[in-house]
């Protein structure tokens, strides 16, 4: 393992799990299987998180494009949801792990839905890491849904356009206080090699630090994913500033 500051470590990490489908074909089997082997990696860097003394994990699990793929690999991640429910539910509770959701999941297919909901209740009242699940999310929407919802205040007349602040717009996201409660997060890990934010945390991410690995998701140890929290803990953050 990498030599950690845990005095440092992020309060908030989110990560980009790229290169499921990549892993399945270098490994000739099919692209489910690369997303099952992904669900085993992600457990454990939940785990891994919790016993680094990460307050807040966000995953990007689905997002609004990805309904784009095709029906089978959509139908079959959301059962691998249901499976990872089915069997992981006890073991977040027991390691007092609380679940949240970012994104508009009320048209999943009604199993994963209730896996889900039950999840969220089970887990509700919590106090360790929370697990933030990125689903059928989209970071410019999210920002029009939480404009509209100031921009339907204003029409009401329970606000001026002048009186419209960064904190308010903050709020409405899936993170804000209305829903999942997270700080922005300080460190955004991708992996796979690619560098770039698909449509995530786009107003969050505004000052977060970058590490992209060139691991693919299904083989992100908690050693790799060490190295990019070490690799953060050696910059120097600014935000703006000199």
């Amino acid at each position: 393992m990498s030599e950690l500051n845990k005095d440092r470590i992020p309060k908030h990490i989110a990560i980009i799990m790229d290169g499921n489908g990549r892993w399945a074909k270098q490994h000739g089997v099919p692209r489910l299987a690369g997303h099952r082997a992904g669900m085993e990696a992600m457990k454990k860097i939940v785990d891994h998180s919790d016993k680094l003394g990460v307050e807040h994990l966000t995953v990007y699990a689905f997002s609004t494009e990805n309904w784009k793929r095709s029906m089978e690999e959509v139908s079959g991640i959301f059962k691998l949801l249901v499976t990872f429910v089915n069997r992981d539910l006890k073991e977040l509770i027991d390691n007092n792990v609380c679940v949240k959701v970012l994104g508009d999941y009320s048209m999943i297919p009604a199993d994963s839905k209730e896996a889900l909901e039950r999840t969220l209740a089970s887990t509700k009242a919590d106090t360790g890491l929370q697990f933030n699940i990125a689903l059928n999310y989209g970071g410019r929407d999210e920002i029009r849904r939480s404009v509209e919802s100031i921009a339907g205040r204003v029409k009401a007349g329970e606000l001026q356009p002048e009186d419209i602040t960064e904190e308010m717009i903050g709020d409405g996201l899936w993170t804000g206080k209305e829903h999942a409660n997270s700080p922005d997060p300080e460190l955004i890990i991708r992996t796979s090699g690619e560098e770039r934010l698909s449509n995530f945390l786009l107003w969050q991410g505004a000052y977060s630090e970058f590490v992209f690995s060139d691991v693919l998701w299904p083989d992100f140890t908690p050693q790799e994913y060490e190295k990019c929290i070490a690799e953060y803990q050696s910059r120097d953050r600014r935000f703006g500033g000199r």
